[in-house]
């Protein structure tokens, strides 16, 4: 497998699953928008156009030499347990869950991370499309961090491929506005993250939107007490307060990080 392998499977993925997700969640759509969804699109289209182009230039590249560095030295410790094949992958996806369910939350409690965070909150809805913002200084951010997971757990670049196309997929699925039988949503849900469970994180109520933090599977929350149910929560109001009227604004998103806004 080579860089451009990876590359072209993360996107073929991510536009098929983005695709099947927009059109379930505008035939069984669980919130109504209260926002435009063409113009919804559009905007969060260019966040990612601007978030891939900027990390296929400065970070994708780095990060697999990292993993064949990691592979040649036997640096990890997936290399020190010798762990192989399908055993490793495994290992690989659910280790870097972990890591980035403990990135997620600091994001939330530390302030400058919060400063780039809060661009992700600021939407007033949350939908397929929400999984697209985020503010590049984040992204960054997050590279330097999985550059970090790389040396601690080195990865193969299978396993490592395996972990970002399911958590791009993980997130499309649980920021969808899809109305899921309660039944369905309660069975997902003693595994991995649904979309009522992650809208409880979108809200301006502190009691949640400072926890489920979990990204593909669920129980990290729950280990680290840091879950709460989302039954009975009320989802009508999503978003930041302070950034309400201008959530699309790409000039006013982009500057969010050099205001003062407190977690």
């Amino acid at each position: 497998m080579t860089f451009d392998d990876v590359n072209r499977a993360k996107l073929l993925v991510f536009l098929v699953g983005f695709a099947l997700l927009f059109a379930v969640e505008t035939v069984f759509t669980s919130r109504q928008l209260h926002s435009k969804r063409g113009k919804r699109f559009l905007f969060h289209s260019f966040l990612a156009v601007v978030n891939t182009a900027m990390l296929r230039t400065v970070a994708l590249t780095p990060l697999y030499l990292l993993i064949l560095y990691c592979e040649e030295r036997g640096i990890g410790i997936s290399r020190i347990f010798g762990l192989t094949g399908i055993w490793e992958i495994a290992a690989t996806v659910v280790v870097l869950d972990f890591f980035d369910y403990v990135w997620h939350r600091l994001n939330h409690t530390v302030r400058l991370l919060w400063r780039f965070h809060a661009m992700h909150h600021s939407d007033n809805d949350v939908d397929v499309t929400t999984s697209l913002r985020f503010h590049p200084g984040e992204l960054l951010m997050s590279a330097v961090m999985k550059a970090i997971w790389i040396l601690i757990w080195g990865p193969s670049l299978w396993g490592f491929a395996v972990f970002e196309i399911g958590i791009s997929l993980a997130s499309q699925f649980h920021h969808s506005n899809i109305d899921l039988p309660d039944l369905i949503e309660r069975v997902l849900r003693k595994i991995i993250v649904t979309p009522r469970f992650h809208a409880t994180h979108h809200t301006v109520n502190k009691a949640t939107s400072d926890n489920n933090f979990s990204t593909i599977f669920i129980w990290w929350d729950k280990l680290c007490g840091s879950y709460v149910c989302p039954d009975g929560v009320p989802l009508d109001n999503l978003g930041i307060p302070e950034v309400r009227d201008k959530f699309l604004s790409p000039q006013a998103q982009l500057t969010l990080p050099l205001r003062l806004y407190h977690n």
